[in-house]
């Protein structure tokens, strides 16, 4: 999964697009089977389903990609995938955006974190789970924590080393989809003098393991997507250590980089084409000789602000996914694009759920679709306030923006 398993150099444009043959001919193959394949009413079927069900919806059509070659061509062809790299699956969710197709979003922790770590770090017993991946499996975090959320450094979830088992004890918290995980990826504190850095290790954990619990957190919008999951005295085989003890915090960070570029650039061509269905539908008078809501001056300066924000994230997105693919360090880049992404998502969704009036306020608590854009404005726009808070809260990023970027001084520390 990375940028030398692609036929030739990649080249990202202000848009995000990939000039790559190898990823150009994959883009028309894509085109066409979505074309053919792609449920065409999953925006209609979706909301009517429960929880469990919606989950089981897209774990079918996670398999049914895989069955069409279309599920993983980022990966390398030894793992089933087309050795495309990032450019591959780039194309890829560009062209789901242009379809309108579903992504598979329970399974995201599974094709990304959770593959990128087996596949870089795993052994060959542990990396017999990618072909569990890649029939659906899902995979969750155990890494943020109560206390330990933003300072993730600091978690107190504790792996004892007893024979040839660890014995874990803690808590993990907003873990998304974990109660419908069968494995978790676990960071715990295996050495309590070292650093907070150096004493952490990673973990694979059976979900149906022994004196684990999980408990799901419902949120506003009526889903309960995030979990908690308590560890009382858990026994995890030796063999299920990822890496060796104390590499735990580097190994979390090296297989998160690229996947949260790509993840950036999901998430501003769905941005893309959600606005543009937003635009279609406000370019249609309200009521007979009203003005469009896009020609209407109260909301014209709207509409220019949410496209020019959009833009903004594209760009930046696009930016951060070519370091990523030359090695570089994103620095302080991470923290603006995570501010541009939640401020993008939040604008939009407000104007959206603005302009739907009082019906958008119907869709709280009764969509089930998961993700950030999922066409219910006002389940959407409640939604995205998370944006603010994870990975990192936004206040956290302007610190970091203050100190590195401007110069300013450090906020004093306790």
């Amino acid at each position: 999964m990375d940028q030398h398993d692609v036929d030739g150099p990649v080249v990202v444009d202000h848009e995000g697009a990939v000039m790559d043959n190898a990823a150009e001919q994959y883009r028309s193959e894509i085109r066409l089977w979505l074309a053919e394949n792609a449920p065409a009413d999953w925006r209609t079927v979706v909301p009517t389903l429960d929880e469990a069900a919606v989950v089981e919806y897209y774990q079918a059509w996670a398999r049914k990609l895989h069955s069409g070659g279309n599920l993983v061509p980022h990966w390398p062809v030894e793992f089933a995938g087309r050795g495309l790299g990032i450019a591959g699956q780039v194309v890829q969710q560009q062209e789901f955006s242009r379809a309108d197709a579903p992504r598979p979003r329970p399974l995201a922790i599974s094709l990304g974190h959770a593959a990128a770590t087996l596949m870089e770090h795993g052994d060959p017993a542990q990396q017999k789970l990618i072909d569990h991946i890649l029939d659906g499996g899902i995979f969750c975090q155990g890494f943020s924590e109560p206390e330990a959320g933003s300072d993730l450094a600091s978690l107190r979830t504790r792996a004892v080393r007893r024979g040839d088992s660890y014995i874990v004890t803690g808590q993990k918290t907003w873990s998304s989809f974990g109660r419908y995980a069968s494995w978790c990826l676990l960071l715990a504190r295996t050495d309590s003098e070292a650093p907070k850095h150096k004493g952490i290790t990673f973990f694979l954990v059976d979900m149906k393991s022994p004196g684990l619990t999980v408990r799901p957190i419902k949120q506003p919008t009526g889903s309960a997507e995030f979990a908690e999951i308590f560890f009382d005295e858990v026994e995890v085989p030796a063999a299920m250590r990822i890496g060796e003890e104390g590499q735990g915090w580097r190994i979390a960070q090296t297989t998160l980089t690229s996947e949260r570029a790509v993840q950036l650039l999901e998430m501003s061509a769905s941005l893309r084409s959600s606005f543009d269905r937003l635009v279609a539908a406000a370019s249609v008078p309200s009521a007979p000789g009203a003005l469009p809501p896009v020609e209407d001056p109260a909301y014209r300066q709207r509409f220019a602000d949410v496209a020019l924000e959009i833009e903004v994230l594209a760009a930046l997105s696009a930016q951060s996914l070519s370091r990523v693919m030359s090695y570089e360090d994103l620095g302080p880049l991470s923290s603006l694009v995570k501010i541009a992404m939640s401020r993008a998502v939040q604008n939009f969704s407000g104007l959206a759920t603005e302009l739907g009036g009082i019906e958008a306020l119907a869709d709280l608590g009764q969509p089930r679709e998961m993700g950030y854009l999922s066409g219910h404005h006002y389940a959407d726009h409640v939604r995205s306030w998370a944006l603010t808070i994870s990975a990192g809260t936004n206040e956290i990023q302007r610190n970091i923006i203050a100190e590195r970027v401007l110069g300013l001084p450090r906020e004093p520390r306790p």
